[in-house]
């Protein structure tokens, strides 16, 4: 093959194919065709002229054998009905004569002078019958008898003869019909030996210019991504191939300069992953410090300042006493708060054991933890029935716990009341805890989640911004989200928890 050749497209290739078996299966249709036609040809002209021509001729040759018989029947017995074969024969002659002009027996044919002989010898025959078969004729005498025998016998030649040439016409059709049905039978084994070979040709054809260069490509490409990427890559065949090789090619060098970019991700990720496990093991340290040894100044100066208080109480003015009253409360707003960053700092960063819990009974341990609460704000909390779900039970008890909480806390003149239920959409669970509050702009609905964010003043409400926050967090660290329903009265908080499937249903 050369190189030209090798550079063709498949369109080119199988065009090329598609033309050299359309252009063979034509030769051989019309093939075909011819030998259909010579059959059909042989076949109507034995059935239909000469098959006709020989029954035109046998009942001619009858026609004239009833009229001899009629004739010698009247010569001796002289009796009119004796007759009746005669004049039924002339009648059937010219029914045959008519038939056999019509079937070809026309003059200047071989049928045609065979007839004219016939009719020749017949009319001779009839001429010489004629006076004794006429009314009133005189008895027959052996003279014309002979005669008529005679003249008859040259009927009866002319009829062999006619009858002989078309039993030769007959044998020459039926040789003829032979030899189209061998004819058309050799052509239908022809086509159907072209055909295969076609076939042949066509997978052979197909194998060495498609299959085999792909199959060449996918090996280099198999050998590439299991063993050696650095190996080039070369599609050979036709153009497409040869340029699906190429894109292959430049797809492998895309994916060397991205591997080589991921490995130096990798290398910095692996510095920052150390640098980062550095930087846990001294947060590590920061906690335990702010749980003990920031905390144990912080108590001491508490305890002290209350000494102070209850010691001089009375003693200092009135100054004096809100002083102490303003470190004593310093003291214990930055115990809770760094309480609360501990909380926050350790959710997700030593994970525990995930169960399944009931939503319900972590609810209820929320309003055990927040009975001093609940009792001072007169609130009432209703919970509808709630479904089982994989969580840290002591994690979700504080989400419950700060969100009723906050319902408590911000209430409006009525005593609050809280609505805790769950709904299921698709693969999760949605938490509603609902309140009848002051509720919360939609402005403020995401700086509500973020660290330290207050809408109110220490004074109006305490607390120390975290809770919400530690909220998110936590939710988030289950796999679910919360949100703030800004389109309800009141304040309305929701958030999702996966709903498992061991989890049950409500």
């Amino acid at each position: 093959m050369s190189a030209e050749a090798r550079g063709w497209s498949i369109s080119r290739w199988l065009t090329l194919l598609a033309v050299t078996e359309a252009v063979l299966l034509l030769a051989a249709l019309v093939g075909g065709g011819i030998a259909m036609s010579n059959l059909t040809d042989a076949r109507n002209r034995l059935l239909d002229v000469i098959a006709p021509q020989r029954l035109g001729a046998l009942q001619l040759s009858t026609a004239l054998l009833n009229q001899e018989t009629g004739v010698r029947g009247y010569q001796l017995g002289r009796q009119p009905d004796f007759l009746t074969p005669y004049t039924d024969g002339v009648r059937a002659q010219a029914d045959a004569v008519a038939q056999l002009r019509q079937y070809g027996a026309t003059p200047g044919t071989q049928i045609g002078e065979d007839l004219d002989a016939v009719l020749r010898a017949a009319s001779a025959w009839q001429a010489t019958v004629a006076p004794t078969i006429a009314p009133g004729a005189a008895p027959v005498t052996p003279a014309q008898v002979d005669r008529s025998r005679t003249r008859f016998e040259e009927v009866r030649k002319a009829l062999d003869a006619q009858i002989a040439h078309l039993s030769a016409i007959r044998d020459t059709g039926r040789v003829d019909l032979d030899a189209a049905a061998s004819f058309l039978t050799a052509m239908l084994v022809a086509v159907a030996v072209l055909v295969v070979l076609l076939f042949m040709v066509l997978f052979l054809g197909l194998r060495q210019v498609i299959t085999r260069p792909i199959l060449r490509l996918a090996g280099e490409v198999r050998h590439v991504a299991d063993q050696d990427v650095r190996r080039p890559v070369n599609g050979g065949g036709p153009r497409e191939i040869a340029q699906l090789g190429a894109d292959v090619e430049a797809m492998r060098q895309r994916i060397l300069d991205e591997v080589a970019e991921l490995e130096r991700a990798h290398a910095m990720l692996d510095r920052r992953t150390r640098e980062l496990e550095r930087s846990n093991a001294d947060l590590e340290q920061f906690a335990y410090v702010a749980s003990h040894d920031l905390q144990e100044p912080l108590r001491k100066v508490a305890s002290f300042c209350q000494l102070l208080q209850r010691r001089y109480q009375g003693l200092l003015d009135e100054r004096g006493e809100q002083y102490i009253e303003y470190a004593v409360d310093g003291a214990k707003r930055m115990q809770v708060l760094i309480n609360d960053l501990l909380a926050f700092s350790r959710v997700g960063r030593k994970p525990g054991e995930h169960v399944v819990a009931d939503a319900g009974r972590l609810v209820d341990d929320a309003l055990a933890n927040l009975e001093v609460a609940l009792s001072l704000s007169g609130g009432k909390v209703d919970r509808g029935e709630l479904p089982e779900v994989r969580v840290e039970p002591a994690l979700m008890t504080a989400v419950f716990q700060n969100l009723i909480g906050n319902a408590l806390k911000f209430k409006g003149e009525t005593p609050p009341e809280v609505r805790v239920a769950a709904d299921r959409d698709g693969d999760d669970w949605v938490f509603t805890v609902s309140d009848n509050g002051i509720g919360i702009d939609a402005e403020y609905a995401e700086r509500v989640f973020a660290l330290f964010q207050r809408l109110h003043t220490r004074s109006a409400y305490p607390g120390t911004g975290i809770g919400l926050a530690l909220c998110r967090r936590i939710v988030e660290y289950h796999g679910g989200r919360i949100w703030l329903d800004t389109e309800a009265e009141g304040t309305t908080f929701r958030f999702t928890i996966p709903a498992g499937e061991d989890n049950g249903d409500a």
